[in-house]
């Protein structure tokens, strides 16, 4: 049997008291106590959550741009500002979703993304077959090379963009990252980091900045404000024990599951994967179909125009809504791909593909143990800044 893979964190996560599970390969915490409670600790006030199991990749050199262009189904001529970052997925091409990520524009010769845990090597491979068929040579001493400190100042990054050929692809699994969300999240990291609030207090939203060695980005899963922090790994447990003082309370893969499904956020392998295109994934927002770039998949999103669509249901009968359930529409079966009780809300929600003629406000049933139960369809997401927003 294979030994799963751990964290810089899993001694810490112990010490707290947590739960670990197998969560795919990684033995991570899926809650420290009540996982409801955890879930309103981040509505209300913040938490912070182990994800160190996520991929760090850069993609360095002077065909970087042109690459993303040609790579992500979102359009990475969007970035314009060192810092700002842009959510898209990254596509076969028959349109299908290799996997969903987050791209951050630091320099015209660096672009730092970020993915899933479950999909970071067969990503990766992906990247480099595509490197190679853009007819850019990618050579191995340079792809492998360290994370350059931003302590070096400009004139290093500089010189390190001019040293980095036309293309290097390199991921960096000696970063460990932390992410702590709520309303109180970001002062909160500033009590434990100091110097910090000089630097992040003025990031917008899915933006990010370098501080020495980490990097700290607006953004996150939750629904909520708040910071993710990519810090070395050997440096991960003092940051971790630091918010701890500050009263961060940590939050396991339970909590952040709800949170997530609250904020009508997809999860890779649940709401969509190699087999769904981004377009009935309710993604077609970070799809860019009106300007004449190319990407991969783009002429099968285009030849192939979606006859389903996501939606988000609210169970009106007594029950839990979960994936793969059965939803009987007017216009043929759909099928829940996330379900889960709302803290929130106080009731069970979903996300459901469902037929394109479906319209919001209509009702469904969900078949649950050979029980066909009410539900209606709302438009996502159901929660954020700790408030219900869906229209009940």
């Amino acid at each position: 049997m294979t030994a799963l893979k751990q964290t810089p964190l899993n001694a810490a996560h112990r010490a707290m008291g947590a739960r670990m599970v197998d969560f795919g390969g990684w033995e991570m915490p899926v809650n420290y106590g009540s996982q409801i409670d955890e879930h309103h600790q981040v509505r209300n006030d913040c938490g912070m959550f182990d994800v160190s199991h996520m991929r760090v990749v850069d993609i360095k050199g002077a065909s970087a741009r042109e690459f993303l262009r040609y790579l992500l189904a979102n359009n990475v001529d969007k970035l314009t500002q060192p810092g700002k970052a842009l959510y898209s997925c990254m596509l076969l091409d028959n349109g299908g979703v290799i996997d969903d990520l987050i791209v951050y524009f630091m320099s015209e010769a660096w672009f730092r993304i970020v993915v899933n845990a479950g999909t970071a090597d067969k990503d990766i491979a992906w990247m480099k077959q595509q490197a190679g068929e853009f007819n850019v040579h990618v050579p191995p001493a340079v792809a492998a090379a360290p994370l350059a400190s931003s302590t070096a100042g400009k004139q290093s990054q500089e010189a390190l963009d001019k040293a980095v050929p036309d293309l290097a692809i390199a991921d960096h699994p000696e970063l460990a990252m932390i992410a702590v969300q709520g309303p109180h999240a970001r002062e909160k990291v500033w009590a434990a980091l100091p110097g910090s609030q000089g630097l992040t207090e003025g990031l917008i939203p899915f933006s990010a900045v370098e501080m020495g060695t980490m990097f700290i980005a607006r953004t996150g899963y939750t629904g909520e404000d708040g910071f993710e922090i990519m810090i070395p790994a050997r440096a991960a447990p003092y940051l971790w024990a630091s918010l701890a003082e500050k009263g961060v309370k940590p939050v396991g893969l339970g909590a952040r599951d709800t949170l997530r499904l609250e904020a009508g956020m997809n999860l890779y392998g649940q709401d969509m994967d190699e087999s769904i295109n981004p377009l009935e994934a309710g993604l077609a927002w970070t799809v860019d179909l009106k300007s004449e770039r190319d990407f991969i998949g783009k002429a099968a999103l285009l030849a192939r125009p979606p006859t389903r669509k996501l939606v988000g249901l609210v169970l009106e009968d007594r029950g839990v809504l979960r994936g793969h359930q059965q939803v009987h529409t007017a216009f043929g079966p759909g099928e829940i791909t996330s379900g889960s009780f709302s803290p929130t809300l106080g009731k069970s929600i979903a996300l459901a593909r469902v037929p394109d003629a479906v319209k919001i406000g209509d009702n469904v049933q969900i078949e649950i143990r050979d029980k066909l139960l009410n539900a209606k369809t709302v438009r996502y997401p159901f929660a954020r800044n700790g408030k219900a927003v869906c229209n009940l």
